[in-house]
């Protein structure tokens, strides 16, 4: 089957919709006010797929626990994903650390979603691919819990310290800034855990003898080739609005949807303090 052509790998933004074999998103954290659920449905809007893998923490239960904050636009996603399941789109949910509640759900279907605590994805050219969100390679989150939860309370304050510094920025002209992003690639310790993480994720998939992995949780797009496995991260949908796709013929990008259709990345309502 050929794809048509259309918007989503960098077209002009028309009405056109691009056909994907699989689209893999992850991270959008639905309930918090970080959430660019606007650009997400923009995204869902343009690009269509015959799979859907929701790669974990797509409704953040950790914030809502501690306050609820769910506008229009949180409850479209969630619509929009159920009428894709609806139409014939198969929709494989793999619950993160954030909506691990889902997890006493595995192996049910829920609103047409299939929900699992892993699945091997087939791509078109023959490879085997282990899908996890990722937080079980994580030594924080599985070890030191009220440490995680300390850092996702530091993660949060750092999103809304970053929307004031570049509602700042753009009062002189200045572009957008990821200041999460900075420190990921320049703070050695920040380096050091994605790295450490990604080797975790890889090495374990090649161990178990998949071609390679495809994961999220560190909000940090990525596909390269570690060791003997490949290993690919779909990003986020808090700071930088990415999904990885998977074309007709097997071969994987990323797709980077803020800076194909020029989106404002401040343009979302400023949420209440965290």
């Amino acid at each position: 089957m050929r794809a048509p052509d259309g918007l989503g790998g960098g077209g002009d933004g028309g009405n056109d919709v691009k056909r994907w074999r699989t689209i893999f998103l992850s991270d959008i954290h639905l309930g918090t006010p970080g959430c660019k659920a606007e650009f997400l449905l923009d995204f869902l809007k343009h690009n269509e797929s015959d799979k859907l893998y929701l790669v974990g923490d797509i409704v953040d239960g950790w914030r809502l626990k501690r306050g609820w904050y769910w506008p229009q636009a949180h409850n479209d996603v969630v619509q929009k994903v159920l009428r894709k399941a609806r139409k014939g789109t198969e929709v494989i949910y793999v619950p993160g650390n954030h909506d691990e509640a889902l997890r006493d759900y595995l192996d049910h279907h829920l609103g047409g979603i299939f929900i699992a605590g892993e699945a091997t994805h087939d791509t078109a050219d023959g490879k085997r691919m282990l899908v996890v969100h990722g937080d079980a390679f994580d030594g924080v989150v599985r070890y030191a819990r009220w440490l995680a939860f300390l850092g996702d309370h530091a993660y949060n304050f750092a999103l809304w310290t970053n929307e004031w510094f570049n509602r700042a920025r753009r009062t002189f002209g200045l572009p957008y800034w990821s200041l999460s992003a900075w420190l990921k690639n320049k703070v050695k310790n920040a380096v050091k855990y994605i790295s450490d993480f990604e080797e975790a994720v890889a090495n374990e998939a090649h161990r178990r003898g998949f071609d390679g992995v495809i994961c999220g949780h560190i909000h940090k797009a990525e596909i390269r080739r570690i060791g003997e496995a490949l290993y690919m991260n779909d990003g986020d949908w808090v700071e930088s609005c990415t999904a990885l796709v998977e074309d007709w013929d097997g071969s994987f990008k990323i797709v980077d949807w803020a800076h194909i259709r020029k989106l404002d990345m401040l343009a979302a309502p400023m949420g209440a303090a965290r």
